[in-house]
């Protein structure tokens, strides 16, 4: 069966891309032209971020749910 592609990139690559172009711009050799691309793919690079996290945690918490675990506890890095 062949796999299903995505038009969205995998999370860790539109991350890994959004940081590369943050450098590019903190650097501050590019051309206003230059720099406005790069901050309009850097703005899309954001949403489908936040929509990959959104979606992570709808996840989590109906996985939760299914678990009878009602209460849905928030993950702390600085704790693990």
């Amino acid at each position: 069966m062949a796999r299903k592609t995505t038009k969205t990139p995998p999370f860790e690559a539109s991350l890994k891309e959004l940081e590369t172009l943050v450098e590019k711009m903190e650097q501050g050799e590019l051309s206003l032209e230059e720099s406005l691309q790069h901050f309009e793919r850097g703005i899309q690079l954001t949403r489908s971020c936040q929509q990959a996290l959104q979606d992570a945690e709808q996840k989590v918490e109906l996985l939760l749910k299914k678990n009878d675990r009602e209460e849905v506890v928030p993950f702390d890095s600085e704790t693990g």
